[in-house]
């Protein structure tokens, strides 16, 4: 008789537990009834909302949403303690369908997409006279993911007391883009009529001023800002993420942090010749597969502005639009 021994197998009760499983049911939990609100930010896996209600709360993602499922600007039905109370953490448990995303890569040649921000309806290019100096490739690289994202596009110049604007004044105009010059102290009025009732995504480069120009707009927003680096000519980060704000005047300016670059590996040409419907129309006259390049051949833009049909410095614009698909980023 072996005592101490539950069974005559040496082995028995070392196995691996027998793996419990619920039944699988197709029923789904039932999140419409649940309180909406809206992402302003996010810091290190913690999510602050304003509720519909007009109280801010900290709260998690539920797990099945993802990693980035959830980014600035989205509408979120939210679930568990919506006091808003110190100490307490809500969850969200689902994600409203976007009316825009704005989206980047972080090259021409990465194929992931990076949702930045959810549901504006405007995107102000913020870009300084000087200091850093601007850069119109990439101004144009930003209009493309506007017009690719359904959003639309403004031009913010910035320390207007240190260089003149007239000459992107004169490039961006044939666009019929909205374009304002400001300085630190200026009359931001105008800016203010056009950003009322609308939530307006400001991005640009480090060191443009965006954080400055936020501050402006709703004073004890306190957002940090920095200068520019003597040596590199460039920007420091002072926006470390994304961040909602209400505006005072009525409407939402959502801060981004200064960029280096701006990849557009997932946006395509009809995207953005969709965004200039005058030249779309024109296009159907163009030979299969036309590329609509300034050496395209018998491209019916071309044609167009013989017949005086359209504008040489309208074509000009769409073409600039084009041209960030065959040059290099650090070229523009």
């Amino acid at each position: 008789m072996n005592r101490g021994r539950i069974t005559d197998d040496p082995n028995a009760g070392f196995g691996r537990p027998p793996k419990r499983t619920r039944p699988r049911t197709k029923d789904r939990p039932d999140y419409s009834k649940a309180e909406l609100g809206r992402v302003l930010g996010i810091d290190r896996g913690r999510y602050q909302v304003e509720m519909d209600s007009g109280v801010e709360v900290r709260a998690i993602k539920a797990r099945p949403l993802g990693r980035k499922a959830v980014i600035v600007g989205d509408h979120v039905r939210v679930v568990g303690d919506t006091s808003g109370k110190p100490d307490t953490l809500a969850r969200i448990a689902q994600v409203e369908e976007r009316k825009t995303e704005l989206r980047r890569t972080a090259d021409d040649d990465d194929p992931h997409e990076r949702p930045i921000v959810a549901n504006a309806d405007q995107l102000a290019i913020v870009t300084a006279l000087a200091d850093p100096p601007p850069r119109p490739g990439m101004i144009d690289r930003v209009l493309v993911a506007a017009y690719d994202a359904g959003i639309a596009p403004l031009l913010i110049l910035t320390k207007a007391d240190l260089a003149q604007a007239g000459w992107l004044i004169d490039i961006y105009s044939p666009l019929g883009l909205p374009v304002f010059a400001t300085q630190v102290g200026g009359d931001l009025s105008e800016i203010e009529d056009v950003l009322r009732g609308h939530t307006t995504v400001l991005v640009g480069h480090s060191g443009v001023g965006k954080s400055t120009l936020v501050n402006a707009l709703i004073p004890g927003a306190n957002r940090s800002t920095g200068d520019v680096n003597e040596v590199t000519g460039k920007g420091r980060h002072t926006s470390t993420s994304a961040e909602a704000l209400r505006l005072p005047f009525g409407g939402w300016v959502i801060d981004t942090p200064g960029v280096r670059s701006f990849g557009l590996s997932h946006v395509t040409m009809e995207s953005v010749l969709a965004a200039f419907p005058d030249l779309e129309v024109l296009t159907e006259d163009c030979p299969r597969g036309c590329t609509h390049a300034d050496d395209a051949p018998e491209c019916a833009l071309d044609a167009a502005v013989v017949d005086g049909v359209l504008s040489a410095e309208r074509l000009e614009s769409f073409r600039r639009m084009s041209k960030v698909w065959t040059t290099p980023e650090w070229e523009l």
